[in-house]
């Protein structure tokens, strides 16, 4: 267990200069964004920090069926880099297919703090996130985001908090996914300020996936990050040994950094979400359905349905359908997963002037790269005109280091400063996802 609470201290002292916007430079949060802020609490027990919530709600949604949570990691520039989440475009399609809001915090940690005061749900921030619930609720006239179920994606720290929450609300998590970060089931006698959760039968029933990067101990074994895949290796053999629904997904391109594992969680939270969101936010969460899943040896690269698997189960890793299953196999090899459909679209061109201006929702699959502009049937421009994605596949919102847009946003918006005064030109905007495709 000391391997987990080195991966512990490790993530929470990470923070990248790319990411130095002040906590004080809001995106603006008018509808369908709402958000709320907490100021820190001295009352023992409650939360230390003072955090923002934003939500978006899908436009024209009547009734919301989940909520789900795109939680940054530990340091001052993850935390700042929360303030984007719930603009992304990208995760914004999969919410919106499932009726679900999308809801991103941001702590304003100090960087030098404890991370743990906020990572570890118990130290105020399960309270602090769930007023968050009834007060945007409330904001949004949404009332039911108090109670609907809850898709959790968290990166360290946030990988810690996502899988804590899940540990202590099995019955109102639908899925969550860990990325280079797990919660504690064994206490650690090198790091009595970490305690361990309790695993209880309600809690192996929520489909998790463990998803480090393999330069965190896998390919690489020393440095800042080396401790990450022991640590989980370790929450997951606890978890699976007593029949959890737990898989692991290396990212093969990474050490800490996010990457592309967004173009498999989100698939992977796509299929949990139609297994387990009710129809109704009054109806109970469905049980996540096993007869489909497939299984994959631990650390090999092949899966096959659980019907025809052999080997150990007890140390096997859960996928929970052919679909996931072929897009991970894909995945660990070097997160180039196929994609054969273009993304939707764009609506609603206008031109004022030598401006124009559109509308377009992401590719589930893929996400949105850029667009293309033509004018009178030729190329014109490309938006953006360089993308600004360090960090993994190109994108329209560029990516930072904690999965979130850059500041300030990226504007669906084109100046065509070469068009002749008095001549009418015909302009036509193409969506490209992040596999190339072009929309109509």
């Amino acid at each position: 267990m000391r391997a987990i609470a080195l991966a512990l201290l490790t993530f929470l002292t990470v923070s990248l200069a790319a990411q130095e916007a002040p906590y004080d430079i809001f995106p603006d949060a008018e509808p369908p964004y709402y958000r709320v802020r907490y100021e820190a609490s001295t009352t023992p027990g409650e939360l230390i920090f003072p955090v923002n919530y934003t939500v978006w709600i899908p436009p024209g949604a009547s009734e919301l069926r989940g909520v789900i949570v795109h939680q940054h990691g530990c340091g001052e520039g993850s935390c700042k880099s929360g303030l984007t989440g719930a603009f992304d475009l990208h995760w914004q399609a999969i919410a919106a297919k499932h009726h679900c809001a999308l809801l991103a915090p941001s702590y304003e940690q100090p960087q030098k703090a404890d991370c743990q005061m906020w990572c570890d749900p118990r130290n105020g921030s399960d309270a602090a996130f769930q007023k968050s619930l009834t007060d945007l609720g409330a904001k949004s006239g949404h009332l039911e985001l108090a109670t609907v179920p809850w898709a959790l994606w968290g990166h360290s720290g946030g990988g810690h908090w996502a899988g804590g929450i899940a540990l202590l609300h099995p019955d109102r998590v639908a899925a969550a996914w860990l990325r280079s970060g797990v919660p504690l089931l064994t206490a650690n006698p090198d790091r009595t300020s970490i305690k361990p959760h309790t695993l209880t039968d309600a809690a192996l029933r929520v489909p998790l996936m463990c998803n480090p990067g393999t330069k965190e101990g896998v390919t690489v074994k020393d440095g800042r990050f080396a401790k990450v895949w022991p640590a989980n290796v370790d929450f997951f053999s606890a978890m699976r040994s007593r029949g959890a629904l737990i898989g692991i997904a290396v990212d093969p391109l990474t050490a800490h950094e996010c990457g592309n594992q967004r173009y498999l969680a989100i698939p992977w939270l796509d299929v949990c979400l139609s297994a387990r969101l009710p129809e109704s936010s009054a109806a109970p969460m469905k049980p996540m359905p096993t007869d489909p899943a497939w299984l994959a040896p631990f650390e090999e690269t092949r899966a096959v349905p659980s019907a025809s698997f052999s080997g150990d189960k007890a140390r096997s890793l859960w996928l929970p359908n052919e679909a996931i299953a072929k897009q991970w196999m894909h995945y660990i090899k070097d997160t180039a997963i196929p994609d054969l459909t273009p993304p939707p679209a764009p609506v609603n061109v206008k031109v004022s002037g030598q401006e124009i201006t559109w509308e377009a929702t992401a590719d589930l699959e893929s996400g949105l790269a850029e667009f293309i502009i033509e004018r009178d049937g030729q190329f014109l421009a490309k938006v953006p005109e360089k993308g600004k994605t360090p960090f993994g596949r190109p994108l329209f919102q560029g990516l930072q280091y904690s999965d979130t847009p850059l500041q300030p946003l990226a504007e669906m918006r084109y100046t065509d400063s070469t068009a002749e005064p008095g001549k009418t030109h015909s302009y036509r905007v193409i969506a490209v996802n992040t596999m190339g495709l072009k929309s109509k």
